[in-house]
């Protein structure tokens, strides 16, 4: 019977807030079988917005909800002696940890690779950090915003004239967990393979600075030339950009070769014998860009973005609606494609969660099961993996241990 391409493979989550837990989601996704492993006052991620029914409730937060899909969660204070020896006997049961501690935490509590691994050689250790388990910026700190800066793509984005600009949400943190899950797989396969485990140092940092949005394009860039990605405006080329629409923006690339394609979908192949539109060398003024758009303008008011991306697809011009969430949520392209499910948890109630973000057709798609309530599997990994009898995980509780 077929199952799912990492079934089998277990799992133990060390991990909290976004990079760590998205790397651990999409193994889990696609077969792990992941512990979740939380102190006994929650991942932090908990008391993120937004919270459905805008009720503020750790069992609640919508991030939190969709970043642990299919986990198993415990609570354990590994800050402790007891807390670590319970921890140490999980990882005996486990293929692979995925750990985020900072470097100088994992060693103080003994966590560290040297102490995770010891008698193991077939165990992989992903440790997910800010700057890396080595380097002068080891032990620094860092965020969303800084990581972003240091990157390198913020000195390139925003209005010319003004400071650099972040762009919006935790796209570092999630870029950064997808690439982690794709190096774990890759140290997994090592060890199904050869036998051998291995250590993943992953940097967020690194992520960052080598991602393909624009960093390494303009570091090759820069040997080359010496200068350095500006902040400009939008494009001048001739019905290239963000334009409104009757209900909202659309975007079109209608770079050489396709201003004819654009001057037939308005309805105005006059444009083509306009001096102004009529060769490259008139196209490439500064002012081009806003004298076609007295032509197109009209044309994109009098039609919704949804007709847009239509009528400009059949003219064979690259386009695309800017959506909002609520979009997203209606196009049956996403719909068709299973991209979105209704997951069912027991105080959330029902959520509409973004599923697997690949499809694997010789595999089965494993059936999703809502993020755990906090120690929801107490009693089933540690009494049922560990052999902890209830009277024990009592102890452990009144000891504050679990």
């Amino acid at each position: 019977m077929l199952q799912p391409p990492l079934t089998g493979i277990r799992v133990l989550d060390l991990t909290q807030l976004i990079s760590g837990p998205y790397c651990t989601k999409l193994l889990a996704d696609y077969g792990a079988d992941v512990i979740k492993v939380e102190p006994l006052s929650g991942d932090p991620q908990r008391a993120e917005l937004p919270f459905k029914g805008d009720e503020a409730h750790p069992e609640k937060s919508g991030s939190f909800l969709h970043l642990n899909t299919n986990k198993r969660g415990i609570t354990l204070d590994v800050t402790t002696r007891i807390g670590r020896g319970i921890l140490m006997a999980l990882v005996d049961q486990a293929q692979v940890v995925v750990e985020g501690f900072a470097p100088s935490t994992s060693r103080a509590l003994d966590l560290d690779f040297a102490h995770l691994t010891d008698g193991r050689d077939d165990l992989v250790v992903v440790s997910i950090s800010d700057f890396g388990q080595s380097g002068p910026y080891r032990d620094r700190k860092t965020s969303e915003i800084v990581t972003y800066a240091m990157g390198g793509p913020m000195f390139a984005t925003g209005l010319p004239e003004r400071e650099p600009l972040k762009l919006g949400e935790s796209v570092i943190q999630y870029h950064a967990g997808a690439c982690a899950a794709s190096a774990t797989a890759i140290a997994i396969w090592k060890m199904e393979t050869t036998g051998e485990g291995d250590h993943v140092d992953f940097s967020l940092f690194r992520a960052q600075a080598a991602n393909q949005d624009r960093r390494t394009t303009m570091l090759v860039g820069y040997q080359y030339t010496g200068e350095d990605n500006q902040r400009k405006l939008g494009s001048t080329v001739p019905g290239t950009g963000v334009r409104i629409c009757g209900d909202g923006y659309i975007h079109f690339m209608a770079g050489e070769g396709k201003i004819e394609n654009m001057a037939r979908m308005m309805g105005h192949p006059e444009i083509l014998e306009d001096a102004r539109f009529s060769s490259p060398m008139a196209r490439s003024r500064p002012t081009a860009s806003d004298e076609f758009d007295e032509y197109l303008l009209p044309f994109t008011l009098q039609h919704t973005k949804r007709e847009l991306f239509q009528i400009a697809q059949a003219h064979q011009i690259p386009s695309g609606p800017l959506y909002d969430s609520s979009d997203l949520l209606k196009d049956p392209v996403f719909s068709d494609r299973g991209m979105w499910e209704t997951v069912s948890h027991p105080v959330a109630g029902d959520v509409a969660q973004v599923a697997r973000p690949f499809i694997m057709y010789g595999s089965p798609r494993r059936q999703t099961k809502a993020a755990p309530l906090l120690g929801q599997h107490n009693v089933e990994v540690l009494c049922g993996l560990l052999g902890l009898s209830l009277e024990d995980l009592a102890g452990l509780r009144r000891e504050g241990v679990a």
